[in-house]
């Protein structure tokens, strides 16, 4: 297929390296046109414009930062206008699920589908294309997006437009918590005398394990907040979450508390620690190293 890949990011870039992998022709755009270079030797094509990139495209994918970018680039900078009709838009960026349906309709206007993808499962997920894509939108076009789908990771219809925004606010407000969970038990744990390292292995695989044990709770013993997804983007997808629920009436006062505990990190310097690094914040509060 001719695939453009919208976003050459820490996610974007091994995703569009693997649809390579596949065989697919890749056309690839992003702001920053060295970060998208990066994947020319994988056999994609570069373009200086985003709207040059899906011209001849039969699936777009966007992997960009916020619904405001994803707005912007297509509408301001030409990509639905210059989509051919029949043509596929997946957008695979965490939005707000009004954003998705919003951008749905516009190009459906415009005769082109549209699918809201957005992932969970990280970098690792996107190198190792085992990544978990929620998927909003008509049941014909997610088929349609199946060979993309297939060469990225596990895709599951979960409903129409917006419905895939939903489900991956529901993953962050899951991930989000849990990561303060861990940080706070493995922590309270340290401060009375036990060894961190050794609480995480003693509770795995009982009712308390996780894949956030695993993976969190690894960094935390090992002090890694190196960014894989950083605290201003779980932040963000937190703050999605409470606006979609204030949209509906929905009370969510976990999520809330969590919100208000990623903010407080980042003001205090922890914006570009991956978002195990809350446990820094949780840390902090007790005087803890």
């Amino acid at each position: 297929m001719k695939i453009a890949v919208l976003g050459i990011g820490f996610m974007g870039f091994p995703m569009a390296r693997r649809l390579c992998e596949a065989g697919h022709e890749v056309h690839v755009w992003n702001r920053s046109r060295e970060k998208a270079e990066r994947v020319a030797a994988c056999g994609a094509t570069v373009h200086g414009r985003a709207a040059d990139a899906v011209r001849e495209a039969e699936v777009a994918i966007s992997m960009l930062e916020n619904g405001a970018v994803v707005h912007d680039v297509l509408f301001e900078h030409g990509v639905a206008a210059a989509m051919r009709a029949g043509a596929l838009l997946i957008d695979m960026a965490s939005i707000k699920p009004r954003e998705a349906r919003d951008h749905a309709a516009r190009l459906g206007a415009l005769g082109i589908a549209h699918l809201d993808a957005p992932v969970s499962g990280g970098t690792v997920g996107a190198e190792q294309g085992t990544l978990a894509i929620m998927a909003g939108g008509k049941a014909a076009d997610f088929e349609r997006a199946q060979p993309v789908f297939q060469a990225l990771g596990r895709a599951t219809h979960v409903g129409p437009h917006g419905a895939g925004q939903l489900a991956k606010l529901a993953n962050q407000m899951i991930v989000g918590i849990t990561i303060g969970a861990v940080a706070e038990a493995l922590l309270f744990a340290a401060r009375g005398g036990a060894d961190m390292a050794k609480v995480r292995e003693a509770i795995s695989g009982g009712f308390a394990d996780s894949r956030i044990l695993q993976v969190h709770g690894q960094r935390m013993v090992e002090r890694d907040f190196a960014p894989r997804a950083r605290m201003s983007v779980q932040l963000k997808d937190l703050r999605n979450a409470l606006s979609t629920m204030e949209e509906s009436g929905f009370d969510a006062p976990i999520t809330a508390l969590f919100e208000q505990l990623y903010a407080d990190g980042i003001e205090h310097g922890l914006t570009d620690l991956d978002h195990a690094g809350l446990f820094v914040e949780l840390a902090s509060r007790n005087g803890m190293q």
